[in-house]
Parts: C-alpha cells; sequence; structure tokens
C-alpha cells in the first residue's frame, strides 16, 4: 500500500493532451524554414536603393522607389514561378496631389505592389500581411538625400517576401496576401488606397498584419532584447455605431473590439508555438500619437494590427546619416539584427498559416443569462467549422484564460459561471484543430 499511494498520486497529476494534427506540426516546420540569411539579403538591396522615398526617382533602374518597387514585383514573381504560379502579383496604386496634406511635395502615384495566394476554398477570405516600401531622411520632403531605411521599413518588406516564399509551397482554405505599401511617410496613403480597393473588392479581410521596423534589439535607452517584440491594437472598432457605444456600458468589451481580438490570438499563438518569444501586447493604435499601416485598415472596420520590434532607437529612425556629438544617425544596414528579425517574421507567419487554415469567425454571437447561474452563448453557423469553442476570462485580464470546446452545436450552456463575473468570447474550431479569431458577443438574449 505504501507504495500504491505515490502511483496513484502521479497518475492524477498526468495531463493527457489530444495529439497535434498535421497542420499544428507543420507550424513548427514553418519557423525553421524563415531564414535570416534571405531576410539579410532583402535588406541589404531594399537600402541598397539609396533612397525609397515616396517622390524619389521612378526611372532609374538602380535608385529610388520605382527601382525598389520594381525589384519587390519581381521577387514575388520569382516566388510564384517556384510555386506553379500560385501567387497573383500587381500593382495597385491611387494618385496623390499637393493639395492632400502637407507631406506631399508634388503630385504623384503611390503603388503598392500585392502578391496574393488564393485559398483553395474561400478565395475571397484574406489574411494579409505588409511592410512598408517607402523610406524617409530627416526632412520627408526631401526626396533626393540618402535614406536607405535599413530597419524602417526595409525589414518589414523583407520578412513580407520571406514569409511568401516560405507559406506558397502550401496550400490553405483562405487566401493570404503579401503587400509592400507605399506613402506611410506622407500620410499612410498607400494602406488607404489598399484598404478602400479591399472594400471595393468585397475581400472578407480576416486580419492585417502590419510589420513596421521589425529589425533593431536596442533600444535608445540602453535595454538590448532579442526575444521581446510589440503588438500594437485599438480596443473597439471605430466603426461601431452610438448604439454599440452604449451598449457597453452595461455589457461591457471596451477592449474587446475585432483588432484586440486578433492581437490576443497572436498572443496566444505565440506562447504556444514559439514560447521562448516575449510578445507584449499594448493596448494603443500604435505608439504614442503616431501611426502605421493598419489603421486605414482599422478605420474600414478590418481587423488591423502593428507587429514590431520592443525596444526602438530614435538616432536610427527619421534620421539623415551623419555624426553628431559622437552619436552616429541614420536607418542602415549594421544596425539590423537579423536573427531578431527572422523570429519576427516567423511570428507572422505561423499566424498567417493558422488564420488561412481555420473557419472564419463566429458571426452573430449573442449572450445570455442575466440574473441568472448560468452564461448562455449562441451564434451563427460558420462554413468549414467541425465544433466550437467557448473562451471566458476575469474582466481585468488581458487573455483567454479559460476555455470549453462544446462541439458542434450553436448554441451552449456555461453552467454555473455567473455572467456577471466573466468577459465571455466563442470560436470556431476546424477538421486539424485550428481556431478561428474568438468573437466577443454583438448582442444579448433573454
Amino acid at each position: 500500500m505504501k507504495f500504491l499511494l505515490p502511483i496513484l498520486l502521479l497518475v492524477s497529476t498526468i495531463s493527457y493532451t489530444q495529439v497535434p494534427t498535421e497542420h499544428q506540426m507543420d507550424l513548427y516546420q514553418i519557423i525553421d524554414e524563415v531564414r535570416a540569411d534571405r531576410i539579410e539579403s532583402d535588406v541589404r538591396t531594399l537600402a541598397g536603393f539609396g533612397t525609397r522615398n515616396t517622390f524619389s526617382d521612378t526611372i532609374s533602374d538602380s535608385r529610388g522607389i520605382g527601382a525598389a518597387r520594381r525589384w519587390i514585383k519581381a521577387e514575388f514573381d520569382k516566388i510564384s514561378a517556384d510555386c506553379g504560379g500560385c501567387l497573383e502579383v500587381f500593382y495597385q496604386k491611387d494618385l496623390v496631389t499637393t493639395d492632400m496634406g502637407s507631406r506631399v511635395p508634388k503630385d504623384a502615384f503611390v503603388v503598392n505592389v500585392v502578391a496574393i495566394q488564393r485559398g483553395t476554398t474561400n478565395p475571397n477570405d484574406m489574411v494579409m500581411m505588409s511592410g512598408d516600401i517607402d523610406s524617409r531622411a530627416s526632412d520627408t520632403m526631401d526626396f533626393t538625400t540618402d535614406a536607405p531605411g535599413a530597419n524602417d521599413n526595409a525589414s518589414g518588406m523583407a520578412g513580407t517576401i520571406e514569409a511568401a516564399r516560405v507559406l506558397s509551397k502550401r496550400k490553405f482554405k483562405n487566401s493570404i496576401v503579401y503587400v509592400g505599401l507605399s506613402g506611410e511617410e506622407q500620410g499612410l496613403f498607400g494602406g488607404k488606397g489598399l484598404a478602400e480597393y479591399a472594400k471595393k473588392k468585397e475581400w472578407n479581410v480576416i486580419g492585417f498584419l502590419n510589420n513596421d521596423m521589425i529589425g533593431n534589439i536596442k533600444g535608445v535607452d540602453g535595454v538590448i532584447d532579442n526575444r521581446e517584440f510589440r503588438i500594437f491594437s485599438e480596443p473597439t472598432d471605430p466603426t461601431e455605431t452610438e448604439r454599440q457605444r452604449n451598449g457597453r456600458r452595461f455589457y461591457g468589451g471596451e477592449v474587446d473590439g475585432i483588432s484586440r481580438q486578433l492581437a490576443r490570438y497572436i498572443h496566444k499563438s505565440v506562447k504556444a508555438y514559439m514560447p521562448e518569444m516575449k510578445p507584449m501586447m499594448v493596448y494603443r493604435l500604435d505608439r504614442f500619437g503616431r501611426g502605421g499601416h493598419h489603421r486605414p485598415f482599422a478605420d474600414l472596420g478590418f481587423p488591423g494590427i502593428r507587429i514590431m520590434e520592443a525596444h526602438e532607437n530614435y538616432t536610427q529612425q527619421h534620421q539623415n546619416i551623419r555624426t553628431e556629438n559622437g552619436i552616429a544617425y541614420g536607418d542602415v544596414v549594421e544596425h539590423i539584427n537579423f536573427p531578431y528579425a527572422r523570429k519576427l517574421t516567423a511570428v507572422n507567419a505561423i499566424n498567417l498559416a493558422q488564420l488561412a487554415w481555420a473557419p472564419t469567425r463566429p458571426q452573430n454571437v449573442k449572450i445570455g443569462g442575466i440574473v441568472e447561474a448560468d452564461a448562455k452563448l449562441k451564434w451563427d453557423k460558420v462554413k468549414d467549422a467541425v465544433g466550437y469553442k467557448i473562451y471566458w476570462r476575469d474582466t481585468t485580464s488581458p487573455t483567454w484564460d479559460h476555455s470549453r470546446y462544446v462541439g458542434n452545436v450553436t448554441e451552449h450552456t456555461l453552467k454555473e459561471i455567473v455572467i456577471d463575473n466573466s468577459f465571455f468570447g466563442v470560436a470556431a474550431v476546424g477538421k486539424d484543430g485550428i481556431e478561428s479569431m474568438v468573437s466577443f458577443p454583438s448582442g444579448v438574449f433573454r
């Protein structure tokens, strides 16, 4: 008997987990396939165009934004050729004029480079990754001075190209869109143009992952960290109605908009598949008083977040190359940590893959259980879902901490879980075990 008790205790502590599916195992392979040397080569090429200011030379084959965007398109074309023509590669452009802002020195086309890897069953459901093509010197209006923009934002552009190289070898139900955006430094013009294009084409944008500066590990404050990174997201949907805003006073949801759910999805994914990394969710649209290309997508009601380094060095951003008071200013290749850029590229790649494999998130989620002992949820059936998982958390928790798989149903009652003490959401689950983003309830029922 003295031997039996320890055995019983041991058995009682064993955690039985489901065997990972083929797609879940492939996420580790995706991480391993992302290569720092290819990212470095691409960053060096982009920085080598001298300046990529939106209004710089468009004719030269070796200098200016024209040469840069043609090179990016050529890289996407090569990737497409390697996967049997799996990418639709094209330019998307809009004219900007001097009356459109104080940072527009002359009329010009803002040209984006787009590569679409069409989904096998849901080609109009899009998950998107972007980097910025353009760079700038100290003066945004100066389109002739050298502005290599190695970190801001050749790093994000190179990461997007590398993600396309890795993921184009695979098939997905939903589409993946890899994008090089222009005009960021002059007013987010490229993002605005593409977001409007997506709206016009009636794309269902599952999520927009903006990568802007993913290569620096040494902050201006002296902190050096090659594992921490930030995920910026705004708390609520800016397109919500006055009725929805008023409803939050009574039902909650002040930090549960669709972009925040995308941020939580990425945070959870990284914790599961890249536990060595330290994702930091920042409850803000972007850095204090600043902006990025995910904003135009969020402005139109699409989920949009920004992924970037945790520790910026402002002497290497928006600066003419020079040495002053012993400080070397300028955004040059020597400041990039390519193994770190590889890690953040892998963060994007595994989340693009999951969202492209997963069912779309549940719609029309409603919650009930007012003045009752049980919380109740119901939702619309999701195409490709084989089941659903209900998530809940303390109202002060930043992450979904509890969950229950409830099977292939469209409503469920959580017994003895009081609605007043938690927030709730529902995710759709595919047959391969990959989950959608969580949907926060959009209404109540009795």
